[in-house]
């Protein structure tokens, strides 16, 4: 994520700029970016005049709560359909795109694979797969994505991933996370995945967090890239 920091930070300049007496900066961002943004708050504020505020969870359903009128001033999300479709509405300004991820599979030690053997194994009736939840969460339209892609090396792949997944995170009713822990992590550790598809930079931090783990990148047949997009609300004042 190299071009992280500058438009973030560029972004809430801005903000802070245009907006009169500001004494803090609503970021509603994407859960994947947690650990970066926290880092980047860590760093700026104490050099600023504003305290930048987080909420973070699935984009699908963040891009809702600023549809409804919450008071964010940037919205970056795992995708750039959220934040497009909000300025296309008048609701925030252009939308940049300003990192970009890729879907890894983070697994048990227990499973021997590699991009190779990665769609065998996530076909295995006995292989529980684990995905975010489509349509509320990047995350889970992408795992879907790989899913197309199966398709196209074996026929009727789609149609047994997509019954198969397990849908464990980023929906309204799915459980929070632990406080501070990684929550891919948590659900492949306590086994209820053997496999998850999640974004690389996720599977890294669960592997620090829990060094047994493991993760894979996808294969060229198989592999989808993840584009971010950032926007700020016109509420903020930004121009």
């Amino acid at each position: 994520m190299g071009g992280l920091r500058s438009i973030v930070l560029a972004t809430s300049l801005s903000i802070a700029n245009h907006a009169a007496a500001a004494e803090q900066v609503n970021v509603y961002a994407a859960g994947s970016l947690r650990s970066v943004l926290t880092d980047i708050a860590k760093v700026w504020e104490p050099a600023g005049s504003v305290k930048i505020i987080f909420t973070f969870g699935a984009s699908g359903l963040l891009k809702e709560r600023i549809e409804m009128g919450e008071a964010a001033e940037v919205f970056a999300s795992a995708n750039t359909e959220h934040p497009a479709t909000l300025a296309k509405a008048g609701l925030t300004n252009d939308m940049k795109i300003f990192a970009r991820n890729d879907i890894c599979a983070l697994h048990a030690p227990k499973i021997t694979v590699t991009a190779d053997t990665l769609l065998d194994l996530i076909l295995d009736p006995a292989i529980k797969l684990g995905t975010s939840t489509p349509k509320a969460d990047p995350s889970g339209d992408y795992a879907w994505m790989v899913f197309e892609r199966a398709e196209k090396i074996r026929a009727g792949a789609f149609a047994k991933l997509d019954a198969k997944a397990l849908k464990l995170t980023g929906g309204r009713d799915s459980p929070p996370p632990t406080a501070g822990r990684n929550v891919y992590g948590e659900l492949v550790a306590t086994g209820k995945a053997d496999v998850f598809l999640t974004y690389c930079t996720n599977a890294a931090q669960a592997i620090r967090e829990q060094p047994t783990l493991k993760s894979v990148a996808l294969g060229t047949a198989l592999a989808v890239g993840a584009d971010y997009g950032v926007t700020v609300t016109k509420k903020g004042g930004a121009r």
